[in-house]
C-alpha cells in the first residue's frame, strides 16, 4: 500500500482540540499550521502553531466551515495533509473529497465512510443489516399511546438540535414541526424520524481504530450520560457497571458497525443502554471525540498518533493494547448552570488548575485570553487517571476544586458537586441526571461568602494603605468621616447571585486592619494577595487576586467573585422598573411580531431574541403592561447590561416570577455543527 509520509499538518479546527493535536505532532517532529478567523487572530492554537493563516471574518459560516478557504490555506502553508479535529467540518464528506482531491492527505475516515453515517436513519438501515441492536422506529402518522414517550431527532447532525421529547400524542403534530425547522435550519436538511424514548437510559459509546488491513481495535467503552442540552459534561472510562457479557456485546457491535463502512482511523460508535441493561445503536461518530483522553489514559495510547500512522498507510498492531485503571473528563464551561446554563463571555484573568501525577488539562486557553462570543463556550477539559474509578473522581474534584479561574462565570463548581454526588459515587447513570439533581447541584453551598468578603476588606484595606503616594486626606461624606483608627466599611455584591455584604474594620496603630465586632476572628497575616485568618481555633488561608473594581477570592474548598461597591449607591447608575437588559454580549436576531412602543404585552412573553455562542436566547416580559421603549433591532450587536426595552407594568397584573436577567435559552437555530458534540 502507498505510504504517505506527513511532515507538515494543518488542523482545520481551533481552540482546544487544535492545541492538543499540535501538541502530538510536536512530538512526532510534523510542522504544524493553524488557520484562524479574524476572532481568533490572538488564540493559543494560533500562538502555539508553527504557521498560521488567516480566514476572514469571525462568524463561524465564514471561516472554519468554509473548505475552500481551509484547502487554500493548507496549500499556501506547504502542508501536506489536513486533520479535521471534531466539530466544524470533521465529518464533511465533500471537506474530506476536496482535501484529497487537492493532492493532500486526509486524517480521517473514508469519504464513502463518512456519507453512510452522515443520515442516523440510512445508518440504522445499514446497522440492522449487520446485526447491530437497533430501536424500533415508529412512524409518527400512525404512532398511538403505547407507543409514547416518543424521541424525535434529526436526521442530519447533532448537538442536540431538532431533537424533541414527545409525551402526549396531541404535541405530536406540533413537535413535528418545530424539530423540522429546527434541523433544516441547522443542518440544511428537514427530515426528523421518531423512536422510542428510553426513561433513565445510558450513554455508553465504544471508541474503535482502524486499519487499511482489516484491523479493527474496540478500545474499551466510555460512559457519557451526564448530559446538558444533550451535550456531554462529564466522561469516563471504562464504562463502570456494566457485566461482561454487556461489554462483548458491544464491543462486538462497535466492530461490526466499523466493518460494515470499511472504516478507518478513529471512531465512535454510541449505544443507549437502556435500565435493564439492552443496547440500542444511536450513531457513529466518524471522527476523534471530545472525550478521546479517558480512552488514551486507560489504554495507554495516543490516539492523535494512531490516526497519522493509518493515514500514513501504517498497520496497526495486531493487538489491542492493555487496559490498566479509571479515568474521568470534565468540561469546564464559561456558563452558569444556574441560570439555565447561560454562556458567559469577557476576559479569563487566570485558568491554573493543579498539575499531579494522574492528571491532565486540554485547553485552549490560558490567563489573558478573551472568551467570544462566535465559539462554543468550552475552556478546557481535565482528566484524572488512577488505579480505582473511587481515586479519580477523588483526584479529579480535588484538582477542580483547587484550580484558579479568574473571570466569566463557570460551570466548575458544578463539577465538583457532580463527581461528589451519591448517584455518581455509586455509579446511578443516566441521561436525566441534571434533570433530577440540577436544583439542588446549583444551590447556595455551604461555604462561608461572608468570610471570603472580609478577607477582601481586609486586603483591599492593605493595598490601599500600601500603595505609593501622599496618606490619603480624610474625607466628609455630610456626617461622616473617615478616620484610620475609627471603623471603616466596605460593601460587596457576590458573582453571580447578586448578595451584598457590608464589612466593617479599622485599622489600629500596628497597622495590621481588623474586623470589627467580629468575634471568634483574628487576622493572623494580611497582604493584598493573601489574607490569613483564625476563625474559631482554625486557620485558613485567601489568596486574592483583583481586576479593576472585581476581586477573586481563592479558598480551601470554595472560590468567590466580589465587585467592590461605593459606600453610597449613585442614583444614575439605577434602571428604570420594567427595563431589559442584555445578559450578554450577543447579536439580536429577532423581536416580536409586532413589537414596537405602545404594544401592549403579557407577562413571560418573548420579546427579543440574541444569539451569543451558539445559543438562541429569550428576553420575556417581566410583567403585563405595555412596551414604552425599544432599542433594539435585528443584526444589532449589543454588550452586557446593555437596555433593551422598557415595559411598563399595569398595576392590575400579576408579574412573572422569570425575569429578563436570566432568560430562557433554547439551541440556537444557526447554521452552525457544534464544536464539541
Amino acid at each position: 500500500m502507498r505510504r504517505d509520509v506527513i511532515h507538515s499538518l494543518l488542523v482545520a479546527n481551533r481552540g482546544e482540540i487544535a492545541c492538543r493535536i499540535f501538541r502530538t505532532c510536536r512530538d512526532l517532529g510534523i510542522t504544524t499550521v493553524a488557520v484562524y478567523s479574524d476572532a481568533d487572530a490572538g488564540a493559543l492554537h494560533v500562538r502555539e502553531a508553527d504557521l498560521a493563516v488567516r480566514l476572514p471574518g469571525a462568524a463561524p459560516a465564514d471561516t472554519y466551515l468554509r473548505g475552500d478557504l481551509v484547502v487554500a490555506a493548507a496549500l499556501a502553508a506547504g502542508a501536506d495533509a489536513v486533520h479535521p479535529g471534531y466539530g466544524f467540518l470533521s465529518e464533511n464528506a465533500a471537506f474530506a473529497a476536496a482535501v484529497q482531491d487537492a493532492g493532500l492527505t486526509w486524517v480521517g475516515p473514508p469519504v464513502k465512510a463518512i456519507e453512510l453515517m452522515a443520515s442516523k436513519t440510512r445508518a440504522k438501515e445499514l446497522m440492522g443489516g449487520a446485526g447491530v441492536p437497533l430501536l424500533a422506529p415508529v412512524d409518527p402518522a400512525t404512532a398511538g399511546e403505547g407507543d409514547l414517550p416518543l424521541l424525535l431527532k434529526a436526521a442530519s447532525g447533532g448537538g442536540g438540535r431538532g431533537m424533541r421529547i414527545v409525551r402526549e400524542l396531541g404535541a405530536l403534530p406540533g413537535e413535528l414541526l418545530a424539530a423540522a425547522a429546527e434541523a433544516a435550519s441547522a443542518f440544511g436538511d428537514g427530515e426528523v424520524f421518531a423512536e422510542p424514548y428510553v426513561e433513565r437510559g445510558r450513554h455508553v459509546e465504544v471508541q474503535v481504530m482502524a486499519d487499511a488491513y482489516d484491523t479493527v481495535w474496540a478500545l474499551g467503552t466510555r460512559d457519557c450520560s451526564l448530559q446538558r442540552r444533550h451535550q456531554k459534561v462529564i466522561e469516563e472510562a471504562p464504562a463502570p457497571g456494566l457485566d461482561e457479557g454487556l461489554r462483548a456485546r458491544l464491543h462486538d457491535a462497535a466492530v461490526a458497525a466499523a466493518r460494515a463502512v470499511g472504516y478507518r482511523g478513529a471512531g465512535t460508535v454510541e449505544f443507549l443502554v437502556s435500565a435493564e441493561g439492552r443496547p440500542y445503536f444511536l450513531e457513529m461518530n466518524t471522527r476523534l471525540q471530545v472525550e478521546h483522553p479517558v480512552t488514551e489514559a486507560v489504554f495507554g495510547v495516543d490516539l492523535v498518533a494512531l490516526q497519522l500512522r493509518v493515514a500514513e498507510g501504517e498497520p496497526l498492531g495486531p493487538v489491542v493494547p492493555a487496559a490498566s485503571g479509571h479515568a474521568v473528563e470534565a468540561r469546564l464551561y464559561a456558563e452558569d448552570p444556574a441560570r439555565d446554563w447561560q454562556p458567559q463571555t469577557g476576559a479569563l484573568l487566570t485558568l491554573e488548575v493543579p498539575d499531579a501525577p494522574g492528571l491532565r488539562l486540554d485547553t485552549g486557553y490560558t490567563g489573558g485570553d478573551t472568551i467570544g462570543v462566535h465559539y462554543d463556550p468550552m475552556l478546557a477539559k481535565v482528566i484524572a487517571h488512577a488505579p480505582t474509578r473511587t481515586e479519580a473522581v477523588r483526584l479529579l474534584a480535588g484538582a477542580l476544586e483547587r484550580a484558579r479561574i479568574h473571570g466569566p462565570v463557570t460551570n466548575r463548581e458544578l463539577l465538583v458537586r457532580s463527581l461528589r454526588h451519591p448517584d455518581f459515587a455509586a455509579a446511578r447513570l443516566d441521561t436525566g441526571f441534571y434533570g433530577r439533581h440540577l436544583a439542588d447541584l446549583t444551590a447556595p453551598g455551604a461555604g462561608d461568602p461572608a468570610t471570603a468578603a472580609l478577607a477582601a476588606a481586609l486586603a483591599e484595606a492593605v493595598r490601599a494603605t500600601a500603595s505609593p503616594g501622599p496618606a490619603p486626606t480624610p474625607t466628609r461624606f455630610g456626617a461622616w468621616r473617615n478616620l484610620p483608627s475609627q471603623p471603616q466599611v466596605k460593601r460587596f455584591r457576590s458573582e453571580p447571585d447578586g448578595t451584598e455584604h457590608e464589612i466593617a474594620y479599622r485599622t489600629p496603630r500596628t497597622g495590621t486592619p481588623e474586623p470589627y465586632d467580629a468575634p471568634g476572628v483574628r487576622v493572623l497575616a494580611a497582604a493584598p494577595d493573601r489574607v490569613t485568618l483564625e476563625l474559631d481555633g482554625v486557620t485558613r488561608h485567601f489568596d486574592l487576586a483583583r481586576d479593576r473594581d472585581r476581586i477573586h477570592v481563592d479558598t480551601a474548598g470554595a472560590s468567590y467573585t466580589f465587585t467592590a461597591l461605593p459606600r453610597f449607591t449613585d442614583p444614575a447608575t439605577q434602571t428604570d422598573p420594567g427595563s431589559l437588559l442584555a445578559p450578554m454580549p450577543g447579536t439580536v436576531v429577532r423581536l416580536a411580531e409586532g413589537l414596537a412602543p405602545g404594544a401592549p404585552v403579557e407577562a413571560g412573553q418573548p420579546l427579543i431574541w440574541l444569539e451569543a455562542m451558539k445559543m438562541e436566547h429569550r428576553i420575556l416580559a417581566p410583567a403585563s403592561g405595555t412596551l414604552t421603549a425599544l432599542h433594539a433591532a435585528p443584526g444589532h450587536q449589543v454588550e452586557v447590561g446593555a437596555l433593551l426595552a422598557v415595559v411598563q407594568e399595569d398595576p392590575d397584573a400579576t408579574p412573572v416570577t422569570a425575569s429578563a436577567s436570566a432568560p430562557a435559552s433554547v439551541p440556537a437555530p444557526a447554521s452552525v455543527p457544534e464544536e464539541n458534540a
